[in-house]
């Protein structure tokens, strides 16, 4: 004999559950014969109710303002709804409609982002800070810490005030890789890192000569640059490793290196050369021309 989805349903009885996805907590309102048990409750944001008839007979729960409504609950069935909005939620039973209740739901817990607009600077040049707090409002204050490489523990960079939607903005010169993190309201943001490359130049002179110039927050002295040429198969090819002198600097004449005809050069530094908390850099490229 066939049987309908109706009857399968009615067979099922009380075992029939109709949920919504799952929540960090359910709360459970118990549907009487003598209404909501309890008729009041509050929950966190991103919980979940769960409304269980334990009566005889239908009932269906519905949101005064039409937020959320279940389907006709038979005896014995749930229905589980999850809430992300905070506020403070009436609901009736619309069989029977002045059986009322009320949820309350509290706000997502304060939390504050951090970002930076580059994450990798040259030496000497800026970054910029930026976040935003959940609760939306201005004239918040946010404390910004500063860990630089090598140093045991984060120091306040800066407190700044939040403008419209809740947002700031910080520049920062960092010199070396250093780690931030935004704090407000008893929370921490996730740490963002910027970090930083030398500054390389390689500079024309007179006679044939060029400089070899670095701009670093550490000493560079008896560290070595690579002086590189393009090779015909796009590759960086070294042909010497050039020493620093006292001030990061080295002047050289290229032509003792390059072969005969026009060649395109950069001075490289490693990651080794730049030192711990630093990022390997290059020039720009230099194009020369050896006629003999």
């Amino acid at each position: 004999m066939r049987r309908t989805l109706a009857t399968l349903l009615a067979a099922a009885g009380g075992a029939l559950t109709l949920a919504a996805t799952g929540s960090a907590a359910t709360v459970t309102v118990q549907i009487r014969s003598t209404g909501f048990s309890p008729s009041g409750i509050t929950v966190n944001h991103g919980d979940g109710v769960t409304w269980h008839n334990a009566d005889k007979v239908d009932h269906q729960v519905v949101a005064d303002d039409g937020s959320f409504a279940s389907p006709i609950l038979r005896a014995g069935q749930s229905w589980t709804r999850t809430l992300t909005t905070a506020g403070t939620f009436r609901y009736h039973d619309a069989l029977y409609p002045r059986r009322t209740a009320k949820v309350v739901v509290k706000g997502p817990p304060p939390s504050v982002s951090l970002a930076l607009s580059v994450p990798i600077v040259v030496f000497g040049g800026q970054t910029t800070l930026s976040g935003a707090i959940s609760a939306g409002a201005a004239n918040q204050t946010v404390e910004l810490t500063a860990q630089p490489y090598g140093q045991a523990s984060p120091a306040q960079l800066a407190l700044v005030k939040t403008g419209t939607g809740g947002t700031f903005a910080f520049a920062v010169t960092p010199s070396i890789y250093t780690t931030y993190v935004a704090r407000w309201n008893n929370v921490s943001s996730a740490s963002v890192v910027a970090q930083v490359a030398p500054h390389v130049r390689l500079l024309a002179g007179g006679n044939g000569y060029m400089k070899a110039a670095i701009s670093s927050p550490v000493s560079l002295w008896h560290r070595h640059v690579y002086l590189q040429r393009l090779s015909p198969f796009g590759q960086w090819v070294t042909l010497a490793n050039l020493t620093l002198g006292e001030q990061n600097g080295r002047i050289f004449r290229p032509m003792t290196y390059v072969p005969k005809g026009m060649s395109h050069i950069r001075v490289f530094l490693s990651v080794n050369q730049a030192g711990t908390g630093l990022l390997a850099a290059h020039s720009g490229t230099q194009t020369i021309v050896r006629r003999r």
